[in-house]
């Protein structure tokens, strides 16, 4: 493991000097970080975290804000047309709660992202679920578990706040 994360920092570290402008050099960087080939459709500003890469699945048409953060150890797969917004955290990995614990093992948990996908800025996503098709996980939300395709999902700890497509709730009529 600890080779894996010496690779990443230093393959990041590579990653995190380029510019918005250097499109085609990041897509480089991050395949050489997942070990797999990114879609020309990948897009990621930097700076970018991660614990390892190679874990990492990305699909088409994927687009990753700056400054995120994503500790892959338990595997992370993300499907196409999915937007990731600016200081998400998508974590696989926790420790023991016990004390006398925390320092024996890593606890890795996969996480899914499934196709056209939105997780809007500062979200939180822990290990062991998944993010249903088409769903949005809101700003500052804490997922710690499944979260259901078709919704908006949100808060800490997070819940669903309404399923997509059902218009919004007012709470007085403004017209007529």
């Amino acid at each position: 493991m600890l080779a894996s994360i010496k690779r990443a920092m230093a393959i990041t570290a590579k990653l995190n000097q380029l510019t918005f402008d250097d499109v085609d050099q990041i897509k480089v960087l991050f395949s050489e970080l997942i070990g797999k080939q990114v879609d020309d459709s990948f897009l990621l500003i930097p700076p970018f975290y991660t614990t390892g890469g190679v874990e990492i699945s990305i699909g088409r048409n994927v687009f990753i804000n700056q400054n995120c953060t994503f500790y892959d150890l338990g595997g992370l797969d993300i499907a196409d047309d999915v937007l990731i917004g600016p200081n998400v955290n998508i974590i696989t990995s926790s420790h023991p709660v016990e004390p006398s614990k925390r320092r024996d093992c890593v606890i890795a948990k996969p996480i899914v992202i499934e196709q056209n996908v939105w997780i809007a800025a500062g979200a939180t996503i822990i290990g062991g679920v998944t993010v249903g098709k088409n769903s949005v996980v809101a700003a500052g939300a804490v997922v710690t578990k499944d979260v259901p395709p078709n919704t908006l999902f949100g808060g800490n700890p997070g819940q669903v706040i309404r399923s997509i497509g059902e218009p919004p709730r007012l709470s007085r009529r403004l017209f007529g």
